[in-house]
């Protein structure tokens, strides 16, 4: 298993000009590596980041678009694997950190831990590929490939949970609101 800081601190060493869509504890273990934020996009909302990514690499095919989701979020959305898999975006790379909890509400254990396959959802619903990693160095040195593939392609990585037990309200704020990040992206895609 791997922290989930060092996961994406690998991922951003491979992200290229890609946008990256962040959802719940992903988000902001992106937000403390990521260089280039005008290309990151943060959704608030448990299990909606996905249908985000999904849309926006539909609408830009010329842009690699990376998802950094839930296992948790992802249980909330699952019928959207089917849709991407329909719609077959080549540019679409959807991680999904499985840690087994839904960490950003205090630790509760994910419905099917340890029984359900992400990778095998992913596989079983029509995506070109899936893959799992729960070693680093496995994940350090394949990700460059994996991310030459034509999507959609679902990578799971399995990292440790890191539990928020702050109550909202005390949590540190967002860098920027999902609506600004969306408009700063928008704009910098369109070169404004």
């Amino acid at each position: 298993m791997m922290s989930l800081h060092d996961a994406v601190t690998v991922l951003k060493e491979h992200r290229g000009d890609a946008v990256v869509v962040t959802c719940m504890s992903a988000g902001g273990a992106w937000n403390r590596v990521s260089d280039r934020p005008e290309r990151d996009l943060p959704i608030r909302p448990m299990g909606k980041g996905m249908n985000v990514a999904f849309g926006l690499a539909l609408a830009r095919p010329d842009l690699k678009v990376l998802m950094l989701d839930g296992d948790g979020s992802l249980l909330m959305n699952l019928g959207t694997l089917t849709s991407v898999a329909t719609q077959k975006p080549e540019n679409f790379y959807h991680f999904v950190m499985e840690n087994g909890v839904y960490a950003i509400t205090g630790g509760q254990p994910i419905p099917s831990k340890d029984v359900a396959s992400f990778a095998g959802f992913a596989r079983d619903a029509g995506y070109a590929a899936a893959y799992e990693f729960d070693d680093l160095e496995d994940l350090s040195m394949n990700i460059g490939k994996v991310l030459q593939e034509k999507g959609p392609v679902l990578i799971n990585l399995k990292v440790e949970p890191v539990i928020q037990n702050l109550p909202p309200g005390l949590r540190p704020p967002a860098r920027r609101s999902w609506i600004t990040a969306l408009r700063e992206v928008e704009a910098h895609l369109n070169g404004k």
